[in-house]
């Protein structure tokens, strides 16, 4: 069984060579459901981790309650387009969010598929249970 430090340290690696790879990525990071960093990339500062920590929670209420109210189901990621960025929240794993940035242009149909077989083959480190709750599942699902 892999200890925790080292679950830990290889999903960073993994982010690491992720946000690498895929060149138009900027930082990546996986929070879990409360928003806190389960795991970070290379060159997220942490005031950066700080700011972005949140926002997967605040975006999941408003897609989830759209999702219920026009019967769209549970909600499996959410794509933010700006000027010059895309944040893509996927969910990745039981309590966790895979968070990611990357620049403008970016094509957002292959970068979702990329994203999700990043959470795919590194799901076995993805999972984090919220605070207090260690064990139930996340009722509601989704980004």
């Amino acid at each position: 069984m892999t200890r925790q430090p080292d679950a830990r340290r290889d999903l960073h690696r993994l982010l690491d060579q992720w946000v690498a790879r895929a060149t138009e990525t900027r930082p990546a990071a996986v929070l879990s459901a409360d928003g806190l960093p389960v795991g970070l990339s290379r060159g997220l500062e942490p005031a950066d981790a700080a700011h972005l920590s949140p926002v997967p929670s605040g975006l999941r209420s408003p897609a989830r309650g759209t999702g219920d109210r026009f019967h769209g189901g549970r909600v499996r990621r959410t794509v933010v387009e700006m000027d010059q960025l895309f944040l893509f929240v996927t969910t990745a794993g039981q309590g966790a969010r895979l968070t990611a940035l990357t620049s403008d242009p970016v094509e957002a149909g292959p970068m979702a598929h990329e994203i999700t077989m990043l959470v795919e083959q590194v799901g076995q480190y993805l999972s984090a249970a919220p605070r207090g709750t260690a064990g139930e599942a996340d009722p509601g699902g989704g980004a």
